[in-house]
């Protein structure tokens, strides 16, 4: 398998990690393979290629986005805060949106975790 740096179609797939980093309600969080998994991959790119690559690239679309992207929703799949400049600053935006670590540092996905279950409006639904 090719490895990658960056996307093919960066721009376009930032945009679209961007908008959907966007549509996370205050509150909850989602991952950050979830998050690739529900953009669309890139043109001609094998599927195993992107299911490999896509949380990567949607971090790393996070660490650059517009001031309006509330990337501080976005953990890595074990629910966690990845070990970065920021930290601190993500998980005290989360603790002002309600959302509750455990004691080792851990967010319940399946209490907070967004999506939950799409109706067919597209509207996330209990």
């Amino acid at each position: 398998m090719a490895r990658y740096a960056h996307p093919p179609q960066r721009q376009a797939l930032e945009a679209e990690i961007w908008d959907l980093a966007r549509r996370i309600p205050r509150g909850r969080v989602t991952t950050y393979g979830r998050l690739a998994g529900l953009a669309t991959p890139p043109d001609g790119l094998d599927p195993a290629a992107y299911r490999a690559f896509g949380a990567r690239w949607a971090g790393g679309a996070l660490a650059h986005c517009p001031g309006d992207v509330p990337w501080w929703r976005v953990v890595n799949a074990q629910g966690r805060i990845s070990a970065r400049e920021g930290a601190e600053r993500q998980r005290r935006l989360l603790e002002a949106e309600d959302v509750a670590f455990d004691r080792h540092g851990r967010i319940d996905l399946d209490r907070y975790g967004w999506p939950l279950v799409a109706d067919p409006s597209g509207t996330d639904v209990r």
